[in-house]
């Protein structure tokens, strides 16, 4: 669900700033605070989330509140890869798509973004990744310690593996069960991070031979 938040919001933001942004001091101004953001602190977040999305807008704590919590953590991170990406494409192949007869959106839409692709993706598989690891903002926002169903909807409480490691590790009674699960759970969520970064650097080698020029 972060996912779906962030990521078209990131790519049309990064459209913004590489293809129509022409005040230089904008600029700076808009990358150092995006700059920043992706250097705060995760638990900054989850109380924003807290007071915004739980408080503010009445979404209480629960999947939606967790869901658009993690799209804005992970939001500065999709803007400066997608950046990247986008400012990766020679100006030649606009060059020649404005030749054609081509406007700027169209050559953006047609060009600029099927080349940059590779980029974009690996963006959004990265900003999983890191999601897939966060505890305070899914504490604060959507988490339960233990529920026996899957959410039936957006404003339900859901368990995730971080908030769940938390918990065994802060149950003062019976450690000697509960801190083995706490490990064996780290692990699964370890290999989940990693599996994340190598499909996405897979998909990232496989798609640029796919389109090197």
């Amino acid at each position: 669900m972060a996912i779906c938040f962030a990521l078209p919001l990131g790519v049309f933001a990064a459209i913004y700033l590489c293809e129509y942004a022409e005040n230089r001091l904008l600029l700076r101004i808009i990358r150092g605070a995006n700059n920043a953001l992706a250097g705060t602190p995760s638990v900054v977040f989850g109380l924003f989330g807290l007071s915004v999305f739980v408080k503010l807008f009445g979404f209480g704590v629960s999947l939606l509140s967790g869901g658009l919590t993690l799209g804005i953590l992970i939001l500065p991170v999709i803007i400066r890869a997608t950046e990247e990406a986008i400012r990766a494409v020679p100006h030649e192949f606009r060059y020649a798509s404005y030749a054609l007869g081509a406007t700027k959106w169209q050559t953006i839409r047609g060009t600029v973004l099927p080349v940059a692709i590779p980029g974009i993706l690996t963006s959004a598989i990265l900003g999983i990744g890191r999601a897939a690891g966060e505890t305070a903002p899914i504490l604060f926002t959507a988490a339960t310690f233990y529920t026996r169903r899957l959410p039936r909807s957006l404003f339900d409480e859901v368990m995730a593996l971080p908030v769940h490691i938390y918990g065994l590790m802060t149950e003062g009674m019976y450690p000697q069960y509960h801190v083995p699960i706490a490990y064996g759970t780290a692990f699964v969520l370890l290999m989940l991070v990693l599996a994340i970064n190598l499909i996405a650097i897979i998909i990232r080698y496989h798609m640029r031979r796919a389109k090197r020029w």
